[in-house]
């Protein structure tokens, strides 16, 4: 087979000037009509000519569906093709890359012969392609090599072994994204690569590969880091469209770099009143996921949604709506976006799916701007039964939302009337979805465990009627001393058990623990869903000893733990006699 020139002036009967013209007249054609009247002139056509050809036509057809479903028939693209194909050896490398990517994009069937011609041409030749063209192929034509699984497969083995010859970031930017998720070898190549040329990305490339990362779900910590660095160090200009993606793929990654979202928050604050509702709801989104509360952000993303009240969706309401509850973030003109949420969302809250039903009560739960009539929508029996039982998790989460939503009606609502969960046995469940025990969790029960001295003073892992499990329960008379726990009633438990009442001046204490990711990012502020733990606990008549993960962490000997513990019951015993 001869090797086709890679550049060049063809040779043969036709001259240099009427080679120029037939490239001329092809390169200006704009109608499809005008190339095919080509095969029926007099010209004489080079070996490249017809591949131009079927270039152009597939470039003045991309937008024309129906008019590539007519040329297909037509029996002057029919002798076109068998053009190509006699002369396919011939055919230059670049424009053979180009012809196969017009092949695809004029949707030629699977099984057309010309096509698989082609395909096979370009296996034969891989080794001879630049890598730029190489990288061409596969960001043109990887998606549509499905039915050629071995071109495919060869394509990407090559890039694979030759990714050494790229120098430039965006075709290592641009790889990641179009042939990435197709092969971890090479995907694991393109990020040492990026590594190793982030230096001279631009900001649309360093978020085409965070946002690449975040599709493929690849959390690749030292890449993360290094674009985080350049995206702090380099003062260049991020459109809104930027800062979106950004801290939408860091929000998928649940990668926190402090001085990256800082930027972010700060960056996008002038840019919130040229925002989409859609934008807003996105950008919520991304930074409760984050966890990270950035108070005039959120201020400006809470009264553009109020500004733009009748252009702001129900699904976008909702995301900005779960966002803020995520954060336990309430507004400075908390009346006036909660009366917008209550006027929009109570109309159409039972046309919503029964999982987004829930989470949006839950989220009204979390702000304490729940009603009656939402409580109601969501704890009616023909709504809860589907999720009770359900080995989804997906449905579990949603089911405990519903016990909380339950407990708030019962230890917020006093006006109230019903319905409300039924007692059940999704008590076991509950203690099952509490998951493995963290490490503070297992040194605060031994160091109680010393300090009560008998079992009977104490319970551990106390699954309450309330959907949330106490890490401990004690029970201190006025003297402060450790009392039995069962021989008193327990009100709080599913079945409520005990029969004795507490003596008078008795004070239940439930213990309870916050870890790392129970705070708002760099913050000492409970997220939403903890701190409806908090407010459920004490309003079912438990006085409340916290144990955050920053003071634990302190303390480093078994006395000072011990004495830590007493000191929390005694301050917690006083704030309240001091009421």
């Amino acid at each position: 087979m001869r090797v086709p020139p890679e550049r060049g002036h063809p040779s043969g009967p036709c001259g240099g000037s009427e080679h120029q013209e037939v490239e001329r007249l092809i390169e200006k054609a704009t109608r499809p009509e005008e190339l095919l009247e080509l095969l029926s002139d007099s010209r004489c056509l080079q070996e490249n000519h017809a591949a131009l050809m079927l270039i152009q036509l597939s470039r003045l057809l991309s937008d024309k569906p129906e008019d590539r479903a007519l040329l297909v028939q037509d029996a002057r693209f029919q002798q076109l093709l068998h053009l190509v194909d006699s002369q396919i050896s011939a055919v230059w490398h670049g424009t053979l890359v180009k012809l196969l990517r017009s092949l695809y994009a004029l949707a030629l069937p699977a099984a057309c012969r010309e096509l698989r011609s082609v395909e096979q041409e370009v296996r034969w030749r891989l080794r001879r392609l630049k890598y730029r063209q190489l990288a061409f192929l596969a960001e043109s034509s990887a998606t549509h090599m499905q039915e050629s699984p071995e071109l495919l497969a060869e394509l990407l083995l090559h890039l694979e072994r030759r990714w050494t010859e790229i120098d430039d970031g965006r075709t290592a930017v641009a790889l990641m994204a179009k042939t990435g998720h197709l092969s971890e070898p090479l995907m694991n190549r393109l990020e040492d690569k990026c590594l190793e040329l982030v230096e001279r990305f631009g900001p649309d490339e360093l978020r085409k590969v965070l946002v690449t990362l975040a599709a493929q779900n690849r959390r690749s910590v030292p890449l993360l880091r290094a674009v985080s660095y350049h995206l702090v160090q380099k003062p260049f200009p991020l459109t809104k469209g930027m800062l979106l993606d950004l801290a939408y793929a860091y929000g998928k990654l649940g990668f926190h770099q402090t001085q990256v979202l800082q930027r972010l928050a700060a960056d996008l604050l002038p840019h919130v009143p040229s925002l989409t509702s859609g934008e807003v709801a996105r950008g919520a989104k991304s930074f409760a996921l984050l966890k990270w509360l950035s108070p005039p952000l959120f201020e400006a993303l809470a009264q553009h949604v109020v500004d733009r009240a009748h252009t702001v969706t129900v699904p976008h309401l909702c995301n900005v709506l779960l966002a803020f509850a995520h954060l336990n973030f309430r507004p400075e003109r908390e009346d006036k976006f909660f009366g917008l949420v209550h006027e929009k969302l109570g109309p159409k809250l039972q046309s919503l799916h029964p999982a987004l039903q829930v989470d949006v009560v839950w989220a009204l739960c979390v702000l304490q701007q729940v009603q009656g009539e939402a409580l109601r929508a969501v704890l009616c029996p023909e709504l809860h039964a589907r999720f009770l039982g359900s080995e989804s998790p997906k449905d579990q989460s949603t089911f405990q939302k519903l016990l909380h939503i339950s407990a708030t009606a019962q230890l917020e609502h006093p006006e109230y009337t019903g319905p409300l969960l039924p007692a059940s046995d999704w008590a076991p469940w509950l203690l099952a979805c509490d998951g493995k025990a963290t490490p503070l969790q297992k040194e605060l029960r031994d160091t109680l465990r010393g300090l009560l001295g008998s079992p009977s003073r104490g319970s551990f892992a106390v699954a309450t009627q309330y959907g949330w499990v106490l890490d401990a329960e004690v029970l201190l008379d006025t003297d402060g001393q450790f009392l039995p726990l069962r021989d008193f009633v327990a009100p709080h438990l599913t079945p409520p058990s005990g029969t004795q009442p507490l003596p008078p001046g008795a004070k239940r204490l439930a213990f309870l623990r916050w870890e790392f990711p129970n705070f708002s990012s760099r913050s000492r502020d409970l997220l939403g869903r903890f701190a409806l733990a908090r407010r459920h606990v004490r309003a079912a008549g438990f006085l409340v000893v916290d144990v955050p993960y920053y003071e634990w962490l302190e303390l480093k000997s078994e006395w000072q733990k011990g004495a830590y513990l007493k000191d929390k019951m005694r301050k917690a015993v006083a704030e309240e006699l001091a009421k």
